[in-house]
Parts: C-alpha cells; sequence; structure tokens
C-alpha cells in the first residue's frame, strides 16, 4: 500500500548530483521536508534555493561521508532543526573503471571502499539509534546490479556494492522487528553525472561501445520515491537485469567463458 510523504524528513547523502540532486527533487514535490547532503555545499545551496522557490522545503548539510566527526555534526544538526529523520537514503557513491592492475590504488581502492562501504555504514550507525528508539524509519541504500553480478573492469566498484548488498540485507533482517525498514535499490547503468566525470581511459571506450545507457537519472530517482512510498525488500531496475543476474547464479560457467574472451580480446600489452 502506497504512503503520503508529506512531512516526512529525508536526509539524503550524495545530493549535489545525480540520483541524489534528482530525488530531492521529487520528494519535495512529495511535500518532504528534504537535507541536502555532500562535500559540494555550493552545489547543495543552489540546490535547496531552487526547491525553496518552487515551495519546497530544503536544507542543506556540508558532509564527508568518510568522516565520523562530520557525520555525527550532520546527524545532530537534523536532529536539533526537525527532531527526527524519517527516511534515509544512502546515496555517495562514485566508481572507477580500468583493469585492476591500472588503478588508481589511493583513489580507485581505498577512497572508493571508504566512500561506497564504509561512508554507508557510518551514516547509517550515526542515523539509526534515533529510529530504533522511536520505533520508526526507512534506510534507502543506492546499491548497484554491480552488487548483483561481477562483470570484469570495475572490480572495486563492484567489490564496494556487493558490501553494500550483504550489508543492507543483514540490517533488514535485523531491525525489521523494530519497526525499521531497509531497502536495496539496484540500478543499471544509468545516465548521470556520475558517469561524465569518470576516468577516461581506453578501456572505457570500449565498454561503452558494448553498453548502450538507456535510463535517465530523473527515472531512476522516481524509483526510489517508488520504495519510499511502498517499502520493499529491493529493486532491480531496469526488470531485465534480473534475468541477466539470474543466468549468472544459474551458469556461471557459461558466463566466465563470455568474459573470458571479452578480457582476452580488449585487454591492452601492459
Amino acid at each position: 500500500m502506497s504512503r503520503s510523504l508529506k512531512g516526512k524528513v529525508v536526509l539524503i547523502t550524495g545530493a549535489s548530483s545525480g540520483f541524489g540532486e534528482d530525488a530531492a527533487r521529487l520528494l519535495a514535490d512529495e511535500g518532504c521536508q528534504v537535507v541536502l547532503a555532500a562535500r559540494r555545499l555550493d552545489r547543495l545551496q543552489a540546490l535547496a534555493a531552487e526547491i525553496q522557490s518552487r515551495g519546497g522545503q530544503a536544507f542543506a548539510v556540508p558532509v564527508d561521508v568518510t568522516q565520523r566527526a562530520e557525520i555525527d555534526v550532520m546527524v545532530q544538526t537534523v536532529l536539533d532543526l526537525y527532531q527526527r529523520i524519517d527516511i534515509l537514503f544512502n546515496n555517495a557513491g562514485f566508481g572507477a573503471m580500468n583493469w585492476f592492475n591500472h588503478l588508481n590504488a589511493e583513489r580507485s581502492i581505498e577512497t572508493l571502499i571508504q566512500v561506497n562501504l564504509t561512508g554507508t555504514m557510518l551514516v547509517t550507525r550515526a542515523v539509526l539509534p534515533h529510529m530504533l528508539k522511536r520505533g520508526e524509519g526507512h534506510i534507502i541504500n543506492m546499491v548497484s546490479v554491480a552488487g548483483l553480478i561481477s562483470p570484469p573492469l570495475i572490480t572495486t566498484y563492484s567489490a564496494s556494492k556487493y558490501g553494500v548488498r550483504a550489508f543492507t540485507d543483514s540490517l533488514r533482517r535485523e531491525v525489521a522487528p523494530f519497526g525499521v525498514k531497509v531497502s536495496g535499490i539496484y540500478p543499471g547503468p544509468a545516465s548521470t553525472e556520475f558517469g561524465k566525470v569518470m576516468e577516461r581511459t581506453e578501456t572505457r571506450n570500449i565498454v561503452n561501445k558494448l553498453i548502450s545507457v538507456h535510463m535517465t537519472s530523473e527515472y531512476v530517482a522516481s524509483r526510489v520515491v517508488d520504495v519510499a512510498k511502498r517499502p520493499r525488500r529491493s529493486l532491480v531496475i531496469p526488470w531485465w537485469f534480473r534475468v541477466i543476474t539470474m543466468f549468472d547464479t544459474l551458469f556461471p560457467v557459461v558466463v566466465d567463458w563470455i568474459l573470458y574472451i571479452f578480457s582476452k580480446r580488449t585487454r591492452p600489452s601492459d
């Protein structure tokens, strides 16, 4: 059953672009009080001003999700303003695409895991006690189909998203008896700033020729709103990615063979 979101306090990380930015607009249109969190305060303030000019309610707060002190300040700021957090949308994250031994170890391994996985866990840990105390709340984690199937060339990104998937499932089972809902969203490739700022490499050019992006950021954001209205365990979009992930589960040897050929033919000589 669909529920009204009017008056709900929603905290969105990674709200300065992509899914987070578009979801903020749509949630504000639903009557939510939207808290925008990310590192780029200027982008957040511009988005908050835009939402307010349309009659919505939005507040910007800077945060680096790898810094526990900043997370604690962010959460306490929201609680001081609104006394509660009804929905947490963990959306902060970035990706890397290249052969593993060509990845930048600091940014594409250490920082990526810190932001995508550890950051999601730290923000959730800061918000969860307040939801448990009230006996209600909804945590929505932006995962990825890369958390369901592991293709080559996105090794660290896929590893981080498998971690978020496991965290999401485990936490859902842990807190469900106490009134807190946990959902995972698994989108396939979509057109966002996320992809535009990803490192330009010959590897990425090869992948772009093989994979067409059909989903828009706005569409994915609209499905985030759907999950907020009708909480569920998980949502894979587009739907046919469920078929792909099921094929990988049922016929892993075939998938390995297909990707073996891909890697063999596309890997440059070192």
